[in-house]
């Protein structure tokens, strides 16, 4: 097969048509248009249906094509994922191989390993991949296997979680909402305590205090919450004061339920790891696309429940903070989603799916939900899904549960729906035969899925997982900050030509003078501004002894209309006042690490002040002193951005590389799409015409080839009944006969012209087979010359400099500052 029919930007290939008549499958291929995935999908089938694989398989697709993903896996089957061995040799495979499978074969792990690679190089050959696409899978994308609550993979913690979430969603009242009450819910319900969110004393306690500290933007952490229970920062839950709805001593016994989770053993590895930002899950640190694997087959039904809410409402908050998007930026998915989308209860990870299910289109998250328990199965909610891949289901009840999907999702779409045709459909599917059910296709499509290049050996042991993960924990965990140090601001984009260092203000200005050169304050005309810094720390000695700076303040503006860049600075600095000729050099100015407004306009007191120079105690030395620093800021200052050249889009000032480049990634997997779907729009009557002239032709043939052998049979009986006259001899028929040898000499002249017009017919079908094929090469031709220059993955950056005009700078205070020592 040729791969070139199948690796499309855009498109995932999944497998091919299948006939469930002749059981057997069909020319063509099947690739699914990754957009669609932004609408949802949905996939259905028991054990044994070949679900598992075609999932992997869509996983591998996306990667292929630059889409990061976040996969839930509470069987342990999507480790699989980095189970590929691009050499396909045996030892490669013999690490992984089930060595009880091998022991019922009767054959060594040896040998059996060596049976897997042989299955898994001639299952990839059957469909035109090999070992070299298995090397492109690993290069596109990075993969890691997150382990909550255990060191045997990346572990996760929790901490994040009960941070204050970001600011769209402390600013949506129904979100907030939402998210206080999910993980107030998980957090009792792995606590043992089952609240209702309305009745329930424990349950409006924590959202009270939860609701108030995040709508300050106030974090927490467990350990906190647990003395928030204690002693409460409110005063009254609803009209009820504190001490009357939820008295202190039983706010203790509540404390206590908490803090035994703190308390208990094994519980501290929830604490450590990595922190729950989707960012980090979707992205490298060099904005590398990442598929991370949440691996929770380990944990307990209530610790599942707990870790997949609070990443969930991670999710909403991510995705609540990205700008809207009809390409799709990345994949939510989660294999074997039974108990958590249930159709009559609330568990408390139903309430952000359902959010997502109906507003991540907009912000191009599509999110994918499989199970092989359709009864279990919220059908109101997954109306939102516009793609079903439905396998073989295990009972009736099962069938008659999908079908009520489909027709929830086709009222939706106002669309028709043949229940009893996809009713059939769905009684004949066999093991990896799947029906596709698109809104965004003209009819469903039954298909074989292709073979997946992961190896699918199940789920992984604990220390197999160690040793996937061993060789990058470290990368994965780099950078990773204790819990409650703050997070360090990227470098400025605007810097004075000095080195900039920390604030530390008791290094700025000459040298303290001595104790004889010690002075009370200058007495100073009134128009001198005079400010004075506050000191990092206590005064030693009790004295504070200040020393004279130059302060300047001023708004510095970055514009360049072609660039679309209009950025404003504010840059405040220090520079020593000296009685030298030069009085002040700009460029020995520091970064105050300071505003005007956390000056103060008296000193600390008692103080002494060191000697002030004569020139700065005259008014017009500040108004020359103010009009040099306006032009050393138009000789210095510059904005450093990065722009991405085949979007035209330019990094936001202090933004990290990592950020832009996933920016960037999701501008130029927009761009692509655009053309793309120019080209498909430009060609698409195109192909359609030819298709239809190729189906009339092959019709013709059929016809032609119809008349052709009813001509031959026609021919061959005059001519049976002529010989056998003629050997009878038969005088009373003899005329007869040569009547009839004439009728079979004309038939036998039709006949050559039917075998003529039928290879007439096939020649048009060859004509204009060759007409489609030239028509589709040359679509490809234009698809891959129009995006050879919009790679998602090679993202290449350009550094742009633009400096600040005279104009656009704006002095907005020199003054004198009085620095601690």
């Amino acid at each position: 097969m040729d791969a070139s029919l199948f690796e499309k930007l855009g498109v995932f290939y999944l497998g091919r048509p299948y006939s469930l008549e002749a059981r057997a499958p069909l020319d063509g291929l099947i690739l699914y248009d990754a957009k669609d995935l932004v609408t949802h999908a949905v996939c259905v089938g028991m054990t044994g249906s070949g679900k598992t694989g075609l999932c992997i398989s869509l996983l591998e697709e996306a990667a292929l094509d630059g889409i990061p993903a976040i996969a839930i896996d509470p069987k342990g089957d999507l480790t699989n994922l980095l189970l590929t061995f691009p050499a396909l040799r045996a030892e490669e495979f013999r690490p992984w191989i089930n060595e009880d499978d091998a022991r019922q074969k009767g054959i060594s792990p040896d040998e059996y390993a060596a049976q897997q690679a042989a299955l898994w190089t001639k299952g990839l050959a059957e469909w035109g991949q090999d070992g070299a696409r298995i090397q492109r899978l690993r290069g596109a994308a990075d993969l890691a296997i997150y382990t909550p609550g255990s060191t045997a993979g990346i572990p996760v913690s929790i901490l994040s979680s009960f941070a204050a979430p970001p600011a769209p969603v402390r600013e949506d009242r129904e979100a907030l909402a939402e998210r206080i009450s999910t993980t107030v819910t998980s957090l009792l319900g792995l606590a043992g305590i089952e609240a209702d969110p309305v009745r329930s004393r424990e349950h409006i306690l924590l959202a009270t205090i939860l609701d108030a500290a995040w709508r300050n933007g106030e974090d927490l952490d467990l350990a906190g919450l647990i003395h928030r229970i204690q002693t409460p920062s409110i005063s009254r839950v609803g009209v009820l004061d504190l001490e009357t709805f939820y008295p202190s001593a039983e706010r203790f016994q509540l404390a206590l339920r908490v803090n035994n989770l703190l308390a208990a053993p094994g519980f501290g590895v929830w604490m450590e790891g990595a922190p729950m930002g989707v960012g980090r899950f979707l992205y490298t640190d060099g904005g590398r696309p990442r598929i991370s694997i949440f691996t929770i087959a380990h944990l307990s039904d209530a610790e599942r429940m707990f870790f997949v809410a609070l990443l969930l409402n991670q999710v909403l908050g991510w995705m609540r903070g990205q700008s809207g998007t009809t390409s799709l930026r990345a994949l939510l998915y989660m294999d074997e989603i039974f108990g958590f989308f249930p159709p009559v209860a609330n568990p408390p990870s139903k309430a952000p799916l359902l959010t997502l299910l109906k507003q991540a289109r907009a912000f191009g998250l599509g999110v994918v939900l499989s199970t092989q328990n359709p009864v279990d199965l919220d059908y109101k909610g997954l109306a939102n899904a516009g793609t079903w891949f439905l396998g073989r289901l295990q009972t009736e009840r099962d069938k008659a549960r999908v079908l009520d999907g489909l027709q929830g999702v086709a009222a939706a779409e106002g669309a028709g729906f043949d229940r009893g045709r996809i009713d059939a459909v769905l009684s004949g599917l066999g093991k990896r035969i799947f029906l596709l059910h698109s809104v965004h296709e003209d009819a469903p499509q039954v298909f074989e899925t292709r073979w997946a290049m992961s190896y699918l050996r199940g789920p992984l042991t604990r220390d197999q997982i160690r040793r996937l993960m061993d060789p990058v924990r470290a990368d994965l965990l780099a950078g990773i900050r204790p819990a409650g140090e703050p997070e360090a601001a990227p470098a400025a984009a605007v810097l004075p030509r000095s080195e900039v260092r920390p604030p530390a203000v008791t290094a700025l200005g000459p040298a303290a003078p001595t104790e004889a050169g010690a002075q009370a304050r200058p007495v100073l005309p009134p128009g001198i501004r005079q400010f004075f810094v506050p000191p990092l720390g206590a005064p030693g000695g009790g004295r504070m002894s200040y020393q004279p700076m130059l302060l300047g303040a001023a708004r510095v503006q970055f514009q360049d209309t072609k660039l679309g860049v209009d950025v404003t600075r504010d840059i405040t600095v220090l520079a020593p006042i000296t009685t030298g000729a030069l009085t002040v050099d700009w460029d020995s100015a520091e970064d105050a690490g300071l505003v005007p407004q956390d000056l103060a306009a008296e000193p600390l007191a008692p103080a002494t002040f060191g000697m002030l120079p004569a020139a700065a105690a005259k008014p017009k030395s500040y108004e020359v002193w103010g009009r040099d620093f306006a032009r050393w800021l138009t000789q210095t200052q510059v904005l450093e951005v990065l722009r991405h050249p085949e979007t035209g889009i330019l990094s936001r000032p202090g933004e990290p590389e990592r950020d832009f480049r996933i920016r960037a990634h999701d501008a130029a997997l927009q761009k692509r799409d655009q053309i793309v779907q120019k080209l498909r729009q430009k060609y698409g009557q195109k192909v359609a015409v030819l298709q239809e002239r190729l189906r009339r032709a092959q019709a013709a043939v059929e016809r032609e080839r119809l008349q052709a052998k009813q001509q031959q049979i026609q021919t061959a009986v005059s001519v049976g009944a002529t010989i056998l006259d003629a050997f009878m001899g038969r005088r009373a028929v003899r005329s007869g006969t040569i009547g009839r040898a004439t009728t079979a000499a004309r038939g036998a002249s039709r006949s050559r012209k039917e075998a003529q017009d039928v290879q007439r017919a096939e020649e048009t079908v060859q004509v204009l087979q060759q007409q489609l094929a030239d028509l589709e090469a040359q679509i490809r031709v234009e698809i891959d010359a129009a995006l050879g220059a919009v790679d998602p993955a090679a993202a290449r950056l350009e550094p742009v400099t633009v400096r600040p005009k005279r104009t656009g700078i704006t002095v907005q205070t020199i003054g004198l500052a009085w620095t601690p020592r």
